[in-house]
C-alpha cells in the first residue's frame, strides 16, 4: 500500500467525516434509544428491515416496513398481506416467507418475544451468533446491521459489497469474495476495526460515512 496514496484517501475521509459527524452522532443516538427503551415494535421493525435488505436498496426496504406498520400487519404472519407490501424488494416471495416465520416465532401471539431472547444473552457477540444460527435469512452482515440499528452493534462491521468496495479502494482488503465465510467475515471486520481505530472514526460511524460518500445522505 502506498503511504502517499493512503494519506490522501484518509484525508478525504476525515474531511467528509467533519461534514457528516453530527448527523451520524444523531442517528447513533436514535439507535441507542431503541434498546434503552426496549421498544419492541421498533426492534421488530429493524429485524424485518434487515431480512429485506440483501440485494435490495435500503430505502425501499424501510418503505416496505413502514407500509406493514401503517396497515397494522407488522406482527401478523399473513403471507398474502405481507407480499403486497414488498413491492420493488428483490426476492420478495422468499423474504415474505422468512418474515412470516419470524412473526410466527416471535410475534405478538408467540410465547417468547425477540426482546426477551436478546435480554437473556450475555453480550452483542453472543447475540449475533444466536441470530445467525436461529433466524433464517440473517447472515453476519444482516445480524450486524440489525444490532447496530437497535443500539447493540456499535463495534461490528456491516460488510455488504458496497462497504467492501470502499475497503478495497483504501487497500484495507485485497478482494471482494463471491461468498463470504464466517472466517473471512471476521478477518475483514477486524481489518476494518483496526483501520477505524487508526483514523479515529468509530467503526459504526465509518459504515455510515461510506454510504454518505456515495449517496450524500445518512440513512440506516
Amino acid at each position: 500500500m502506498s503511504a502517499i496514496y493512503c494519506e490522501q484517501k484518509i484525508d478525504e475521509l476525515r474531511r467528509l467525516y467533519d461534514s457528516f459527524h453530527k448527523q451520524i452522532e444523531q442517528r447513533m443516538a436514535e439507535f441507542r434509544k431503541v434498546w434503552e427503551t426496549q421498544d419492541e415494535e421498533r426492534i421488530f421493525s429493524e429485524l424485518i428491515f434487515c431480512l429485506l435488505t440483501p440485494q435490495s436498496r435500503a430505502q425501499l426496504c424501510w418503505s416496505a416496513v413502514e407500509r406493514m406498520r401503517n396497515k397494522n400487519i407488522l406482527l401478523c404472519d399473513n403471507y398474502s398481506d405481507i407480499i403486497k407490501c414488498l413491492d420493488k424488494v428483490r426476492f420478495k416471495y422468499t423474504k415474505a416467507q422468512r418474515i412470516c416465520e419470524v412473526i410466527s416465532r416471535f410475534g405478538k401471539d408467540s410465547k417468547c418475544s425477540i426482546v426477551d431472547i436478546l435480554n437473556r444473552l450475555n453480550n452483542p457477540a453472543e447475540i449475533r451468533e444466536w441470530l445467525v444460527e436461529n433466524i433464517k435469512g440473517l447472515g453476519y452482515k444482516e445480524a450486524s446491521h440489525f444490532l447496530r440499528n437497535i443500539g447493540l452493534g456499535q463495534n461490528f462491521a456491516i460488510l455488504d459489497r458496497h462497504i467492501m468496495r470502499n475497503l478495497m479502494d483504501l487497500s484495507i482488503i485485497e478482494k471482494i469474495p463471491q461468498h463470504i465465510s464466517k472466517r473471512r467475515y471476521m478477518e475483514y471486520e477486524n481489518k476494518m476495526r483496526e483501520f477505524a481505530t487508526f483514523i479515529g472514526i468509530p467503526i459504526s460511524h465509518l459504515d455510515m460515512l461510506f454510504w454518505a460518500k456515495q449517496t450524500g445522505v445518512i440513512f440506516k
